[in-house]
């Protein structure tokens, strides 16, 4: 299958693997965040780790939008879940994720709310347009590439005049974030956390392109490959950030040349752009206030705000004391670093959001081996 077979080639890939030996020099470390979930799922369940060199490490970052919402967002949506006559939708991940008092969205369902999983916005307009009774929010996170889905939804539903709908919007911007992790935003009793380059993400930067980050390399002086997902894709990028390193540089570089352009997806940016305003501040699970970070709706399309409609203000919510998450999150920890990682903390019953969401770095670990020493066939 092309663009499959041919990034999955064994030979290829220790072929890359010894280019990456060769260049690695070992009188250095090279410290390399991946900041996108999907690539830290690609980087184990491929065993990239087993083909680097030891002064070679990757770092998790905070790349899965599900984790990195704060548990006070979450104890809202479970609150708008809960109102008299409301259906509440959201993506798979979300409905299990644990809020204050271990209670997640799945059982509020359980007590009673009508809490229903989505595909996509459109879906969500669906059950509106199906329960013209009820009002239907649509519980929106993710990073810049779900962002665009959500805006069509917004304005379809002001075309059609659905009063029913809104969305509760927790959607995320990628650049504010890197640039947060740079100027180590950390609790006073951990160590700032030394990154030498970025493998940068790929589905996001197909939306906004590369050069979102073009201020962000040449200001902090990092080095970022946009990387595909495959295994070649990510053993190359890893190779192009360690001759960088090397010689010095710190430039954008494009190794997705295949789907990622300089200027992005222009369409879904005016898209985005004309329904959605940036935030002046958001928390971030593990980063805490990010300076515009995230989105919201802009005032033209207030009556489909739920924070708006439901009143809803911002609630300060306690960290699990015995989830490391936010600290995995910022690459200070790895999950094996959590004393309930694989124990108390498992995908069947999570204490954390990076073991419940498909791209969270404790649920990378756990399917495939981490945990154990050995990876998982």
């Amino acid at each position: 299958m092309k663009y499959i077979d041919e990034f999955r080639d064994g030979a290829l890939a220790r072929k890359l693997a010894a280019e990456i030996a060769r260049e690695a020099r070992p009188d250095r470390q090279y410290r390399l965040m991946e900041f996108c979930g999907g690539h830290t799922h690609a980087i184990f369940r491929y065993g990239i780790p087993d083909l680097l060199p030891p002064n070679v490490q990757m770092i998790h970052g905070p790349g899965c939008p599900v984790c990195v919402l704060p548990i006070g967002r979450l104890d809202l949506g479970i609150r708008i879940a809960r109102q008299p006559g409301t259906i509440l939708t959201s993506y798979a991940d979300m409905l299990r994720v644990p809020g204050s008092r271990k209670m997640s969205l799945m059982r509020a369902k359980a007590e009673g709310a009508d809490v229903r999983m989505v595909y996509s916005a459109t879906d969500a307009l669906a059950i509106a347009r199906e329960n013209p009774d009820k009002h239907v929010v649509f519980f929106a996170i993710g990073f810049e590439t779900t962002t665009p889905p959500t805006a069509v939804a917004v304005l379809q539903a002001q075309r059609e005049g659905l009063d029913n709908f809104s969305v509760y919007c927790n959607h995320v911007l990628t650049p504010p974030a890197l640039v947060h992790l740079l100027e180590s935003h950390h609790p006073a009793d951990e160590a700032p956390i030394s990154i030498d380059g970025f493998v940068g993400p790929a589905h996001v930067s197909v939306v906004i392109g590369t050069g979102a980050y073009q201020a962000f390399a040449e200001h902090y002086r990092k080095p970022v490959v946009i990387s595909g997902f495959e295994p070649l894709d990510v053993l190359q990028s890893i190779l192009m950030l360690l001759r960088q390193l090397n010689e010095g540089r710190a430039v954008i570089e494009n190794q997705y040349s295949r789907a990622v352009t300089a200027a992005g997806n222009l369409k879904a940016q005016d898209l985005v752009g004309q329904v959605l305003e940036v935030r002046d501040s958001f928390e971030w699970r593990g980063l805490g206030e990010v300076p515009y970070s995230a989105l919201k709706l802009r005032a033209d399309y207030a009556a489909l705000d739920a924070e708006q409609r439901f009143g809803l203000k911002v609630i300060a919510a306690r960290e699990n004391a015995a989830c490391e998450c936010p600290a995995i999150l910022r690459g200070a920890k790895r999950p094996n670093d959590c004393k309930v990682f694989g124990t108390l903390c498992t995908p069947e019953n999570p204490i954390g959001s990076c073991m419940v969401s498909s791209e969270g770095a404790c649920a990378a670990y756990y399917t495939y081996g981490r945990h154990t020493g050995t990876a998982a066939a």
